[in-house]
């Protein structure tokens, strides 16, 4: 199955104590809220990620649609730090740690999400809530989001080979599922030469 990636996920650590009320009040493009959320939130525009920073020098790059916009990210990120903070180091090869894969996918099918839940022991499906059903997948451990026309979101894979295969199990049950049924055959019947042949409507006499 054919996927796309949306947004990778990934922790990293700057090994260091950061000071995130005098990043704030210093860089534009750094939101600092203590009262609602313990961490600071650094927008990037190249590449386009966004950075969770946390005082104990731990961060969470999200937003990332290639991997390798994650190390780029945090070099970037760790450079505008250290200009001020200098115990912050740039971290030109930064250890990171992919916790999330999202991808986009299309069964290119129409699905019963109601007769899937139904047959499916690991779907919820409520669509007074959300117009999407909900799939756990334990072995690799997945979720996915199904909707009617065929698409799919899934979350949870920490890597591409564990993505794959959750996406091939999943796919497999969904199409059992959601199988069309097989047209019943004609009846036939026996010629005298012992040949099988298709039943024949009978023909109306003609009227004198």
């Amino acid at each position: 199955m054919q996927y796309t990636i949306v947004n990778i996920v990934a922790s990293a650590n700057l090994n260091t104590t950061i000071d995130l009320y005098n990043l704030a009040i210093t860089i534009p493009n750094i939101e600092y809220e203590p009262e609602q959320f313990p961490g600071a939130i650094l927008k990037l525009k190249e590449p386009k990620v966004s950075m969770l920073l946390f005082k104990n020098g731990k961060v969470i790059c999200s937003g990332a649609s290639s991997e390798i916009q994650i190390p780029q990210a945090i070099h970037k990120a760790s450079k505008m730090i250290h200009e001020i903070q200098k115990n912050v180091k740039v971290q030109k090869n930064a250890d990171y740690t992919v916790v999330n894969l999202v991808t986009t996918a299309n069964l290119h099918m129409t699905l019963d999400l109601f007769k899937t839940a139904m047959e499916s022991d690991n779907v919820e499906y409520e669509p007074e809530q959300f117009p999407g059903a909900i799939l756990r997948i334990h072995d690799p451990k997945l979720t996915l989001l199904l909707f009617k026309n065929g698409k799919l979101i899934c979350a949870g894979a920490k890597n591409e080979e564990l993505l794959k295969k959750g996406l091939r199990k999943a796919s497999k049950m969904i199409r059992e599922i959601n199988a069309p049924a097989k047209p019943k055959k004609a009846a036939a019947t026996k010629s005298p030469q012992g040949k099988k042949e298709a039943k024949k409507p009978a023909k109306k006499a003609k009227k004198k």
